[in-house]
């Protein structure tokens, strides 16, 4: 049985929306709600992994546990490396779920969802995706294609990522959701690893793993999380969570 973590990396430096974490929805900011959707997955302790002080103010504010890191990080991969090391230098937690910290909407079963690949222990990482019905969405390369081979009921053996459009021929196009569930000696291989060169031609980080022999497997979810970008993105996040607050 596996022990997951769950870490959230924050950080202020957003260009088309600076200071996104701390965006107000709902009166509160918006890290907020994304830890609370991490904790209501269930899966294990939520960590925000952050370098501005005014985040980790924001979730220890509600509870929360949120630990600082250096602000020179490369990526989000190294980020919540640093953070499990400080959160657990003792190594208990052997699975770490890497929940983007710009998806207030998002499902917690989505993120429960995530973990279901790496019940194979022949898996490294596991991740997220969504059949495509837009077609627009088929040749637009800000939308991650997974070229994957099924292995179980809504799960997929990724074989590649790329931002074209792939695999060629009829059937079933798939949309990556960058949500990862580590384990950690994949993490640990994962950031002591220099970029390559697929991960540097399509601008996609995880085809460092793929090229360095890693088993990615995919678990297959019905929607695409809205990830907060720009003050559209903002407006539309405050609407959902707003509609979501009535249902209730």
């Amino acid at each position: 049985m596996s022990d997951p973590v769950v870490l959230v990396p924050a950080r202020m430096a957003s260009t088309r929306l600076p200071g996104k974490p701390l965006a107000d929805i709902l009166g509160e900011p918006m890290i907020v709600h994304v830890w609370r959707r991490a904790v209501e997955a269930g899966l294990g302790p939520v960590v925000v992994a952050t370098d501005e002080p005014g985040i980790v103010r924001a979730i220890e504010a509600v509870g929360g546990i949120a630990v600082m890191t250096r602000s020179d990080h490369p990526s989000g991969s190294d980020r919540i490396f640093e953070a499990l090391e400080t959160f657990d230098p003792e190594g208990r937690h052997d699975v770490l779920v890497n929940v983007q910290g710009d998806l207030p909407t998002i499902d917690p079963a989505a993120i429960q969802a995530s973990i279901l690949p790496l019940s194979n222990p022949a898996v490294d990482i596991a991740t997220l995706g969504v059949e495509i019905t837009r077609e627009e969405e088929k040749t637009d390369p800000n939308v991650v294609k997974i070229v994957g081979s099924p292995t179980l009921p809504n799960q997929l053996r990724a074989l590649y990522f790329t931002r074209a459009t792939a695999p060629f021929g009829a059937g079933p196009l798939y949309h990556h959701i960058g949500l990862y569930a580590y384990r950690r000696r994949a993490l640990t291989r994962f950031v002591s690893l220099p970029p390559s060169v697929l991960e540097r031609r399509e601008r996609l980080e995880q085809l460092r793993a793929v090229e360095d022999g890693m088993r990615i497997d995919v678990a297959l979810v019905n929607d695409v999380p809205l990830g907060v970008d720009t003050p559209h993105d903002l407006d539309r996040a405050r609407a959902i969570l707003a509609g979501r607050t009535k249902g209730h």
